[in-house]
Order: structure tokens, then C-alpha cells, then sequence
């Protein structure tokens, strides 16, 4: 039986450019190549689990667009649950302009579209997908009080909630003690801890002060450097899967999403976020968010030669 999960995210359409290097203020810098990709943290992440076997359930909004109607198709085209994802009339569907520099590194810029617009009470109807998953996850690319009302459903019907509080912002206590996992970045780490987060000790002072918020397990990643699994009972360092970087675009986003099927599936949080390093690994040799994300059979495939050599 396939694991269930269920995300409350983000669609957007992401507009990806591939350049030299990134264009300073008022610079007009010629670029290599333009490609149009679905994408959006949500999305993203819903992605990564269906390709790594799990039935997914989707919960968010796109415009009366074409980008809402190819965001829409693509989810549709990975099996996933739909019934509510709304199509919002007047509204354009979420952008994502991205800049790709020939190291990998990217910068971005959102236009949250039909994102914003969705409501506690949309996620009030959706109470039966959220109570038949094993697993909740979400973002914080759509209203924060639309998320907050989500992991609420969830604990109180016994579901763990894995929350991706990226783009950064200020979380009260009272949200992190409904967190089971917490997956962020060196940046997000340092806002919700105080803590500037610049190798492994400042990643371990700064997670152990958001458990002390009331989190239950930090995972703190960190790209080229590794992740750091944070629990009431320690840390452990997980080192990094070294690969040929092409786009960064997406990885940490399927770093969640395969995480959540290997807890989902019974295995430890450290075994499942080693997985989800071999996956996230193999996205970034690829250019793109969705069209990075890769299949299980690819991991698996990857993981033996990788394990062999």
C-alpha cells in the first residue's frame, strides 16, 4: 500500500533563466537560455513524494490562467488528488522569476498570485484529505493562518505535520510546539533561533535552540555541507551526497518531500533523511524544479552505485 501524504502548498509557474553570473543594479547581462517549468515549493514537494511513491493529496489555488491550467495538469499527470486545488477566477497563478549562474547558485523572485488567496476555510473542507494522510506538510509560500489552521487539523487528528517554514519568517512558539519535523535552511535556522548558522557548531547551537521553542526533531540542511538531524536525545551529521551541481532549483524542496516517504514507509528520521540527500542529491544535476525531481527507481538506482563504489 502506498504511504499517504498531504500537502498544503504553493503552485507556481517558474520562469528560469540560465546566466553567466548574477547581473548587478542596473546591469543588463545577456543570458544563456529561458525555460518555463512548473514549480512552487508546494507543488515541489507534493512532486518529489508522488515520485517516490506516495498517494498525494493537494491542497491549494492557481489562477483562471494558462500557467494554472499547465500547473494543474502536470500535478494531474504524477496521480495526485486534486479535489482542492481551486481555480480562482481573476487571479493570476503564482510566478517565480529565477536566475541560474553557471556555479548553480540561484536567486528568486516570487509573485504569490492565487497563493495568497487561500483561506483557513478551504482548508476546513479539505479536513478529510488532511485526516486520512499519515503525514501533513506544508510551507509558507500561501497565508500563514491558512498554515496554522492545517497543522491544527492535523494534530487533531493524531496526523504528524512536517513544516518547510521557507520563505523565512517569524513563527510564534505556539505553532513550533505543533511541529513534528521542522526542514530548513542555514537562513530560516537563523531567524527563528537568533543564531547566525555558518558551519556545524552555530547549525547545532541554533537547532537546539529551536527545539527549546517546542519543535520535536530540526532538520537543518545545508546544501554542499551536509544536514544536521537535531532530536531531544542529540544531533548527528549526515555528510553531503557530492554530484555535479547544474541548478540548485528544487532540492531542498525534494529533500521534504522524500523525507516524508521514508518516515512515511517506517523508516528512522536518520535513515529517511539519508535517502532524502541521495534524492535531493540527483536534483541538482538537472536544470529546473519539477523537471529535476527525480524517480524512485533513479534513487534507488543511484543510492546502490553510490554505496558500492
Amino acid at each position: 500500500m502506498k504511504p499517504r501524504i498531504t500537502v498544503v502548498g504553493s503552485v507556481n509557474m517558474d520562469l528560469v533563466f540560465r546566466t553567466p553570473r548574477m547581473p548587478a543594479v542596473g546591469e543588463t547581462l545577456h543570458g544563456h537560455e529561458f525555460c518555463q517549468i512548473p514549480g512552487g515549493k508546494g507543488a515541489n514537494q507534493a512532486v518529489a513524494a508522488a515520485r517516490q511513491g506516495a498517494q498525494v493529496s493537494f491542497i491549494g489555488a492557481v489562477g483562471d490562467d494558462g500557467f494554472g491550467s499547465f500547473s494543474r495538469d502536470c500535478l494531474a499527470a504524477e496521480g495526485m488528488e486534486l479535489t482542492h486545488l481551486a481555480r480562482v477566477a481573476g487571479v493570476a497563478t503564482g510566478v517565480a522569476g529565477i536566475l541560474v549562474d553557471d556555479s548553480g547558485s540561484n536567486s528568486i523572485v516570487l509573485a504569490a498570485g492565487a497563493n495568497a488567496t487561500l483561506t483557513a476555510a478551504q482548508v476546513d473542507a479539505a479536513t478529510a484529505a488532511i485526516a486520512g494522510a499519515q503525514l501533513l506538510v506544508c510551507q509558507l509560500e500561501t497565508p500563514l493562518a491558512t498554515v496554522t489552521r492545517a497543522i491544527e487539523i492535523a494534530r487533531a487528528q493524531g496526523v504528524k505535520v512536517i513544516l518547510n517554514p521557507a520563505p523565512a519568517q517569524d513563527l510564534t512558539d505556539a505553532l513550533l510546539a505543533q511541529v513534528d519535523y521542522l526542514i530548513l535552511n542555514e537562513t530560516e535556522a537563523s531567524q527563528l533561533s537568533g543564531i547566525t548558522v555558518v558551519d556545524q557548531d552555530s547549525a547545532k547551537a541554533a537547532s537546539e535552540q529551536i527545539l527549546r521553542r517546542g519543535t520535536g526533531t530540526v532538520l537543518l540542511t545545508m546544501g554542499e555541507h551536509g544536514a544536521l538531524i537535531t532530536e531531544s536525545t542529540g544531533s548527528q551529521f549526515i555528510p553531503a551526497v557530492k554530484v555535479d551541481v547544474v541548478d540548485t532549483t528544487a532540492a531542498g524542496d525534494t529533500f521534504v518531500g522524500a523525507f516524508a516517504v521514508g518516515l512515511a514507509n517506517g523508516l528512522s528520521v536518520i535513515d529517511a533523511s539519508r535517502e532524502a540527500q541521495y534524492t535531493a542529491a540527483l536534483t541538482v544535476t538537472k536544470l529546473g524544479a519539477q523537471t529535476s525531481i527525480p524517480q524512485r527507481q533513479q534513487v534507488l538506482d543511484f543510492m546502490a552505485v553510490r554505496k558500492a563504489a
